[in-house]
Formats: structure tokens, sequence, C-alpha cells
């Protein structure tokens, strides 16, 4: 390690750096050398100096510890969006409106304000996705746009009485290692259109009344469910 230090401080001589800021690169890439080959960035709290140090590409970083979710709200109601019940979390959700609205740590649209777009990110901390949209009323449809992970667990009530939702897109949906998928769906009673074709559910143990209430369905695309392990 000596040697190879002393030929890296000899190649940043001409370039004036201080010894100090060479042993740190240094180091810095020795630790995250491996981290960086594996492509495995969910094991590292993502940090902006770490980032320019390495030449991080912060696109690796979205690409393997976000999940991005955009909504449309129902233009005619108001309510909760998302629901995170655990005060801890809040840090991990970051939600962001469009019509140059100010970023927010609000859970909740105000009567006659007029967002059409939300944009939610969720750091790789999250892991659960239990009651995530119960009860929220007011969602038009949801597209999952980064969906990567396979972290999650539970998805079950995820779209509890979502009543106004029409859309939603899995497409980019990672469900490997999901357990429970109970009444996921119950009470979505204008969803149309339901394709789970992606789905993964080899892990699944629960589905228990999931499409309960899905009064409107037309097209229903289950082609890839396994549910060999499912026993409630």
């Amino acid at each position: 390690m000596k040697i190879k230090l002393k030929q890296s401080i000899a190649k940043e001589k001409n370039q004036k750096l201080s010894l100090k800021n060479i042993k740190s690169n240094y180091i810095l890439n020795l630790i995250f050398n491996k981290i960086l080959k594996k492509k495995s960035l969910q094991n590292i709290k993502y940090n902006k100096k770490i980032q320019e140090r390495l030449k991080i590409n912060s696109n690796d970083y979205k690409e393997y510890c976000n999940i991005e979710i955009e909504l449309n709200p129902a233009t005619n109601k108001y309510g909760a969006f998302i629901n995170i019940f655990e005060k801890d979390e809040r840090k991990y959700y970051h939600i962001y409106f469009n019509d140059n609205k100010e970023d927010t740590k609000r859970s909740f649209l105000i009567k006659n304000e007029k967002i059409s777009k939300i944009k939610i990110i969720m750091d790789y901390q999250i892991k659960s996705f239990n009651k995530l949209f119960k009860d929220c009323n007011c969602i038009q449809s949801i597209q999952f746009k980064k969906f990567n992970r396979n972290n999650i667990r539970d998805m079950s009530l995820m779209l509890f009485h979502c009543s106004s939702l029409e859309e939603i897109n899995f497409s980019s949906f990672n469900t490997k290692n999901v357990t429970d998928m109970s009444y996921m769906f119950k009470g979505c009673s204008l969803l149309k259109e339901l394709n789970l074709a992606n789905f993964n559910t080899n892990k699944i143990k629960k589905m228990y009344n999931m499409f309960d209430g899905c009064s409107s369905l037309e097209y229903f695309n289950l082609s890839s469910f396994n549910t060999k392990n499912v026993n409630i």
C-alpha cells in the first residue's frame, strides 16, 4: 500500500494537491472499490462529497437507491395523497409539486389547490408499502417510474379504498421479495385495467381480499402469478 501511495503522490505532484487530499482520495477509493464494482450503492448513505470525490454518477444512485412515483390528483377532490405513519420515516420521503410549487413536507392537499402532478421520491431505507395510499381517495392515476429495489416486503392495504383511482402503471415494479399483498386493491372501484404480468409472486404468502371491490375491472392480466406459497 505504501508503494502505491507513493506512486499516486508522484503522479499528483504536478497538480499541486496537498498530501492530505491525495491520501484521503486514495483511501476512499480503496474503501469503496468493491461497493462500486458490485453496483451496490444502496449499502451506503448517499453523500454528495463522496459522489464528487469518487466520481459516482448521480444517475447510478437514483437507479439503485430510489423509488420514484408520479401521482395525478383527481381535480374535483382533495385529501391525503400519501400516508406516512411513522414520523421518523418522513425524512425518507421527498415530495415535489409541479406548477412551480415549493417543495413541501405536507401530507395533504388543501381544497381548491390546483396541482396537476405530484412526484414522490423514496430513499432506500423504505422497506414496506403497507397502507402507503390507504384511503387516499383524491388520486386519479399512479405511475411508478423507478422501482429497481427488491427490499420491499409488505404491500398489504397499499391502495385500500383508493376510490378515485382510474389508472396505475406497474411496469417497473419489483416484487421479488414481497410476502404480503392482502387487501392491496380492495375498494378500487373505478379501476378498469390492471396489468400485473411482471409481478413476481413466488414468495407471496398472503393475498386475502386482494381485489375485493374492484367492480369496474374490464382488463385483468395475472399471467405470471404463482400462488403455490399463498396460504390466506
